[in-house]
């Protein structure tokens, strides 16, 4: 049997810098400052000037930076979040965490991220912010969806977990908003070697409680302003982030390259829709996301490209309106009609820089296949 072609390896990654990153990782272990270090210190401002904002503020993880982002423009309990049920948990959960209410707006069927048009509907006076989500690499309609929040003078918090790097309308994903947040976990286009996260924006004062909030609401050591949190940044993730930055703009490119294939590759196959990119953006391709014409079509595919060593995955098969930990929400099915059809067909492709032309022609063969046999006994 072939090796089995992983949905994604860091240890390619790393093989092809090694030298940089153990220098990096050495140089810490070396001062010996795990906390705050000054690899910390120097990544912020670099972070900053890739994305084109006046501040950066690193943290533990992406929910986490959900989560002060939330606490940093006044969300408390009770007021409600307006996001998208067509995610990972970790958008949603983080409203609940601090006693507020998740509200759900319907996804586009070709991008798969928050549909203004219905998202103004959606807006009480309890709504206190707007969390939506560039997904699968591609940022959302923000421009249409901040004209929105402005004329509700709310604020909007990007959740660019899975976009840092892409551009819309010549602007980097995480400076489209109030609040820009990402995640480095380690399968993430810019990914470390364990947990990290970061918030963005323009906003001084919004910078200096996020700062604040996210190291026990500390304005100077002993000295606690807020109620916080201790989500910090290892030095030692800094470090291997901040080394990787510099070769990011590769990065991005071989991505690029390898959704690029797919798409010249798989182009008017019967039975699947491939991804899109709108006019004015630039994804950075952390998912390569196909649609099966139905649910059961999606399962046979999924089923055969595995049974053949493809480690292909869903995301994401139950939509956050249908979770359990969200039944006193009152969801239905019917609800959400877009996000509940996407969730039923979506599957997704392994998508990096380091998979081989061979690799990625293997995947193509094995799918072409898996649609043929499915034709055939359908």
């Amino acid at each position: 049997m072939s090796e089995t072609i992983q949905m994604y390896d860091p240890k390619r990654e790393y093989k092809a810098y090694k030298r940089e990153i153990d220098n990096a990782i050495q140089d810490v272990l070396n001062h010996g400052l795990f906390i705050n270090g000054p690899e910390v210190k120097l990544l912020e401002p670099e972070l900053a000037e890739f994305v084109g904002v006046k501040h950066a503020i690193t943290c533990s993880n992406g929910t986490d930076a959900l989560k002060v982002a939330l606490l940093a423009v006044g969300v408390n309990p009770g007021d409600e979040v307006i996001t998208v049920a067509h995610t990972w948990i970790s958008t949603a959960e983080v409203i609940s965490l601090i006693n507020a209410k998740p509200v759900f707006c319907d996804i586009c069927p070709d991008t798969f991220n928050m549909d203004h048009t219905k998202l103004e509907a959606l807006i009480t006076n309890k709504t206190k912010a707007i969390m939506p989500v560039s997904l699968y690499g591609q940022t959302a309609d923000m421009d249409a969806i901040n004209e929105i929040a402005n004329r509700h003078n709310i604020p909007v918090i990007e959740d660019g977990a899975q976009s840092f790097g892409a551009t819309y309308k010549g602007k980097r994903s995480c400076n489209l908003s109030t609040i820009g947040t990402t995640s480095f976990f380690p399968s993430k286009p810019l990914g470390g070697y364990g947990d990290g996260g970061a918030m963005f924006t323009n906003d001084d004062e919004l910078a200096n409680k996020m700062r604040q909030i996210k190291n026990h609401g500390c304005v100077k050591r002993f000295h606690h302003k807020y109620i916080g949190m201790n989500a910090r940044m290892d030095t030692i993730q800094a470090a291997i982030i901040g080394t990787k930055l510099k070769r990011y703009d590769e990065t991005m490119m071989k991505r690029k390259k390898c959704a690029e294939y797919y798409l010249s590759n798989l182009n008017n196959l019967s039975g699947i829709t491939l991804p899109i990119v709108k006019k004015e953006r630039e994804s950075v391709w952390a998912q390569f996301s196909i649609l099966a014409a139905s649910n059961d079509m999606r399962d046979y595919l999924v089923k055969f490209l595995k049974e053949n060593s493809i480690n292909v995955a869903i995301f994401y098969p139950v939509p956050l309106h249908f979770q359990e930990c969200f039944n006193d929400l009152g969801y239905k099915n019917g609800d959400l009609p877009v996000t509940e059809d996407i969730c039923s067909r979506v599957f997704n492709l392994p998508c990096y820089g380091e998979l081989t032309y061979e690799e990625q022609m293997r995947i193509i063969l094995i799918l072409k296949c898996g649609i043929t046999k499915y034709s055939e006994n359908n």
